[in-house]
């Protein structure tokens, strides 16, 4: 039974029985037979209780815990100080208030604490980064407190990077200084892809799952799951995207699509595909290196290495050398949005 439909049946339930007396009182009132205004009352009351109770109860309540559920941590912090520092300084103006003439004394106290109480809360949520910087920067931590609590942001974490698995090399190092977000719904799709029927996709997720278990015993910033979480919104990446807007916090991927839809809404992302090009070697033209051809290339002639790092490297009249590891000169570095190509020709 649903608290919906319990709702329902006690709003009913009192409506009716109120009918049943505003019935009556309506009788006495028009010297009417009681019995037929107590019987169109009561149905009247047992139907706007049975159609409305919902509304005016259970369903504005689901609602808030909803909302409260879904934001962060600080935003409910500074809502709440916002609401006491609004209450307090409705309080401190409702005593000149009360000296007015009727009615006024006894309406504009209760207008402040209504508009002071929506004032502090909005000027709170709007300025809440600004002003917990503020605290603490008067305030610093003492304790040499980690860099997470000490003003990082935290990112968001996509089911594509916690699969591929650099991510739990990059955190060790450091270079993630805030809080690393797993929300509940990114556990859930690898589970699902763990349990997949599909043999690839489901060592794809027992890998993604066995990567979280490592960023969880190595990472230098904390790692969270979290059970925040976007309602009315079914795909996985539509969830990440606004929980980020919603965060202000960026998300780390190397999915190419979530990464531009992420970017045209706003939304920063951290593409580990783009950092691991950024680090690649550099190699300029002329410079000697020695590559194992492994295959023809597209042109006539031409065979195709691949470097560590998954560099690819182009070499000219390598198709006759192809299994076997030549010295080549760089003769141009080609960068496209998969990475940096390498032109080379052999050495002799």
């Amino acid at each position: 039974m649903s608290k919906e439909f319990v709702s329902r049946i006690i709003g009913m339930s009192v409506l009716a029985i109120g009918g049943i007396f505003f019935g009556l009182y309506m009788a006495d009132q028009l010297k009417a037979p009681p019995f037929q205004y107590a019987i169109i009352f009561l149905l009247v009351g047992a139907l706007v209780g049975l159609v409305l109770t919902p509304y005016l109860t259970i369903r504005p309540f689901l609602a808030l815990r909803r909302r409260i559920r879904q934001a962060p941590a600080q935003q409910l912090l500074a809502a709440v100080l916002g609401l006491i520092v609004g209450l307090i300084t409705a309080a401190l103006i409702s005593f000149p208030l009360s000296l007015l003439p009727p009615p006024f004394r006894e309406i504009l106290p209760f207008v402040a604490a209504i508009l002071f109480g929506y004032l502090g809360i909005a000027v709170m949520t709007t300025r809440q980064r600004d002003i917990f910087n503020l605290i603490r920067g008067r305030f610093p931590d003492r304790g040499g407190g980690s860099e997470g609590e000490n003003g990082a942001r935290p990112v968001l974490l996509d089911t594509s990077v916690i699969i591929d698995g650099r991510i739990a090399d990059i955190s060790r190092t450091g270079f993630i200084e805030g809080e690393m977000l797993v929300p509940r719904f990114v556990l859930n799709e690898l589970q699902h892809i763990a349990d997949s029927s599909d043999a690839l996709r489901r060592r794809r997720g027992r890998r993604g799952l066995e990567m979280l278990r490592r960023l969880q015993d190595e990472s230098v910033a904390p790692v969270r799951i979290t059970d925040m979480d976007i309602e009315d919104v079914r795909e996985v990446d539509d969830k990440l995207v606004l929980l980020g807007k919603q965060l202000s916090c960026p998300i780390v991927t190397n999915d190419y699509n979530l990464n531009r839809v992420a970017q045209l809404q706003g939304v920063r992302v951290l593409n580990v595909n783009e950092l691991a090009n950024a680090v690649k070697a550099l190699f300029l033209p002329g410079e000697s290196l020695d590559v194992k051809i492994i295959q023809e290339g597209k042109e006539i002639g031409q065979g195709v290495g691949y470097l560590d790092d998954g560099t690819m490297v182009v070499v000219e009249d390598g198709k006759t050398h192809v299994g076997e590891e030549m010295e080549v000169v760089v003769t141009k570095v080609l960068q496209t949005a998969a990475g940096r190509m390498l032109f080379a020709r052999l050495t002799h």
